[in-house]
């Protein structure tokens, strides 16, 4: 039990899931597996949107608002278009690809209400890529906006079987791309189309982020992610419990900042799918801008801003140095890449009212897994939490077998918010999924109280003279730097050696590599100790769901290595 609480957490879940609760378990079987489901939750997304359909603000988009019931009526115009004009049916894929845009979020309401499978497609996918999720979903429809409509003249091979709807174009369309706002003008359509939709039906291709080889499509069906949702929710309230809290009844509407990208499970799950039951206000921004968001946070009355720790470190530094009331935070939560812990600490001591949060999820498992907030947080700001009611978490070596508390190993997670498998890929659901298990690929380890803590990933080692080194452990030294900002550590090639580590680091101002090298002996083995430094004087580039494109960064050091070396 943790310093102060009430019950534990586990007595707390036990009398929030019994029988007759409105959180109880039931045991269902999904994919060959018995799982734990929520026996008083929606069957479907459908049911979701349609219990909680409301005059209140829903979605905000720069000068517009719609309600809940206004962007159910839409989407109902939305899913007779795709019904009767163009022919979609249970289980075909319709993509959505464009920008925070309130039509993203209708699309969305109306594919997965008519039983079609929602593809979410990166929308900071180059041509080239946006051209592979087509072609692997298979889909009949997309939704894109101008910046997708420019990407698809550029497709090596055109589709010649998709239609293709143009969200808020600026220019004149392309031949048989079709203008949404003007096929919205002849739809009169007010109730649902009606499909047979069960919860084991797909709903959902989420692409991860691809930093190596193609990416995968990860499916989820109706239970999936509605199983997600509802785990968020117990978590909440069991916190309440452990505390001895009644939960809060708000005086006003709860309201959140949408600055992820819709088409991350974060920003989908953790920002949008989980305002319906709360009926929160969401407020879209087109694109992360710290001064913009803070303009929003103080106008709007914000009182939750979950991003990935760029995005929050980002509002950290802003509040330092800028004058903005900031006070109806009251939530910080995170997701996509951890925090450094100081980040955590700084929280709760700059911003008035909010307590930070995180969580460890994956595409895979629908956002859920572990999460934290509050003291426990403040306590182990290194930790990720403690494990969904509905997941198990394991620990294995290289063999398979399960390791006990404290050491690390490989984490693997089931459960009922687990993917059925990747889209078209059996060679990598052969690969990640053993035994029920979906392999994670992080490297991890469980303490005595069950809070996980994520130490890097199996394949982001320098293995440095046959010297296995973690990068992650690295990063977190560099990042408790006060000048550091940003830091990636990578693998550089090296003649005699093999990999040497290498950094690159965003600092707040200049500083001398001899300076950051004094640091790093203090606290690193001298084998760990970056050989290759680059200082960086702007962000370090990110997927859209906030993880540092090591990768890239890999790639322009080992140039500049090899320059140095012909130099020299």
């Amino acid at each position: 039990m943790a310093e102060n609480d009430v019950v534990s957490r586990a007595d707390a879940l036990r009398e929030l899931t019994a029988p007759g609760q409105p959180y109880e378990l039931e045991t269902v079987e999904l994919y060959g597996q018995s799982c734990r489901a929520f026996l008083n939750a929606p069957p479907t997304l459908r049911d979701l949107f349609a219990d909680n359909r409301s005059d209140l603000p829903f979605i905000v988009f720069e000068d517009e608002r719609y309600s809940y019931e206004e962007v159910w009526q839409l989407a109902c115009r939305y899913a007779a278009i795709l019904v009767d004009d163009f022919g979609v049916r249970k289980g075909d894929c319709v993509a959505i690809s464009m920008r925070n845009y309130p039509e993203w979020i209708i699309a969305f309401t109306a594919v997965t209400s008519i039983g079609g499978i929602a593809v979410a497609m990166n929308a900071l996918w180059q041509p080239r890529e946006m051209e592979y999720g087509l072609h692997d979903s298979g889909a009949k429809v997309l939704f894109a906006d101008q910046e997708r409509l420019d990407h698809l003249l550029h497709f090596a091979q055109p589709l010649q079987d998709l239609i293709v709807l143009g969200v808020r174009p600026n220019k004149p369309l392309a031949p048989g791309v079709y203008d949404l706002a003007r096929l919205l003008t002849r739809s009169q359509a007010t109730t649902m189309p009606h499909v047979d939709i069960h919860p084991v039906d797909d709903a959902t291709i989420f692409y991860t982020s691809g930093s190596t080889g193609h990416p995968k499509g990860a499916v989820s069906c109706h239970l999936n992610i509605i199983t997600a949702l509802f785990s968020w929710e117990l978590d909440a309230r069991a916190g309440a419990l452990t505390k001895g809290m009644e939960f809060p009844t708000l005086e006003s509407q709860p309201v959140v900042l949408l600055a992820v990208p819709l088409f991350h499970a974060t920003g989908s799950h953790a920002v949008y799918l989980a305002s319906y039951r709360a009926q929160r206000r969401i407020v879209c921004m087109y694109k992360w801008e710290v001064a913009r968001a803070a303009e929003i946070i103080e106008r709007e009355r914000v009182s939750a801003f979950i991003a990935p720790a760029a995005m929050t470190g980002d509002l950290v530094e802003f509040a330092r140095k800028e004058t903005c009331d900031l006070s109806s935070l009251a939530t910080v939560g995170g997701g996509g890449a951890p925090r450094a812990p100081e980040q955590v600490r700084n929280i709760e001591r700059i911003f008035t009212h909010a307590m930070p949060g995180t969580g460890w999820g994956m595409t895979e498992t629908n956002a859920i897994g572990t999460g934290i907030n509050g003291a426990e947080y403040l306590q182990r700001p290194e930790s990720s939490g403690r494990c969904s009611a509905v997941l198990e978490l394991r620990i294995i070596d290289e063999q398979g077998d399960e390791l006990p508390t404290g050491t690390r190993g490989e984490l693997l997670i089931r459960g009922t918010s687990v993917i059925r498998g990747y889209w078209n890929r059996p060679d990598a659901n052969a690969e990640t999924f053993v035994d029920g298990w979906l392999r994670t690929g992080d490297v991890a380890y469980l303490d005595d109280d069950g809070f996980l803590f994520i130490v890097d990933r199996i394949k982001d080692l320098v293995i440095r003279g046959g010297e296995n080194i973690g990068c992650g452990a690295i990063e977190s030294v560099l990042l408790e730097h006060p000048g550091i900002v940003e830091a990636s550590v990578y693998a550089v090639p090296d003649e005699r050696l093999g990999e040497e580590v290498g950094t690159t680091v965003y600092t707040r101002e200049p500083m001398e590599e001899a300076a950051l090298r004094s640091f790093l002996q203090l606290r690193l083995t001298r084998f760990e100790v970056p050989r290759f430094i680059h200082f960086s004087d702007e962000p370090l580039p990110r997927t859209a769901s906030g993880k540092i494109l090591k990768r890239q960064l890999r790639e322009e050091a080992c140039i500049r290595w090899l320059n140095r070396a012909v130099t020299t």
